[in-house]
């Protein structure tokens, strides 16, 4: 004898198909973790534990919401995925464990490789800034990281910075932190090809995984 569904799975389903909009259906597949976004149930406890929580332009269970809802373009233009600093407070307070912090690095990244992020967004430029720093020698050149943050306004802007910043730099250098002359060379790692071949291959198996685009 057929059994027919009950009013709760019924109830349930008509719920998930609701909230199954093609925008919902994209982060789902290009974002890393976006599956999760859908099991929010809107507690507000990750807003509440975020030290910047109060600054925040949308809140992440804000902007989980605005997926279901199919917000596309407003979400993709957010300026709230850049204010996560990793802190991993929501992830740890959420009741029902989502991974909340990989999901808004997810969809900046994901608004990054669209094209829908302002150049001038702070946290985008250094985020850009330091992975090409990165990848060009295998590691960090702390100098021409701070020369393209301080000199990303103009000539006066950086010169102006870096004054105000003079006895910072000298107590870097005097602690072996800085190097003036990494501005010519730098320092490398010792296996700089093993560095490229293990990135391709991160991406291989990256892109492989939901078809995600490699950082730019």
């Amino acid at each position: 004898m057929e059994t027919l569904p009950t009013t709760r799975t019924a109830s349930s389903n008509v719920t998930t198909t609701r909230y199954r909009n093609n925008f919902l259906r994209e982060v789902e597949a290009h974002v890393e973790d976006g599956e999760w976004v859908k099991m929010c149930m809107q507690c507000g406890v990750c807003a509440g534990s975020c030290p910047l929580g109060p600054k925040w332009e949308h809140t992440p269970q804000k902007i989980f919401m605005m997926i279901r809802a199919g917000k596309r373009e407003e979400v993709l233009k957010s300026d709230a995925m850049w204010m996560c600093t990793s802190c991993y407070n929501c992830m740890a307070r959420c009741p029902r464990k989502l991974p909340i912090t990989h999901i808004m690095h997810g969809i900046a990244r994901h608004a990054h490789n669209l094209g829908f992020t302002p150049k001038a967004q702070p946290t985008r430029h250094f985020s850009v800034l330091f992975w090409k720093n990165c990848i060009k020698n295998g590691r960090l050149n702390e100098l021409k990281l701070t020369i393209g943050l301080y000199f990303r306004d103009g000539l006066f802007a950086g010169i102006k910075q870096g004054w105000d910043m003079r006895n910072v730099a000298l107590g870097l250098v005097l602690a072996k932190r800085l190097n003036p002359f990494e501005l010519f060379a730098g320092h490398g790692c010792k296996d700089h090809k093993g560095i490229t071949a293990m990135l391709k291959k991160a991406r291989e198996i990256e892109g492989q995984r939901k078809g995600l685009a490699a950082p730019n």
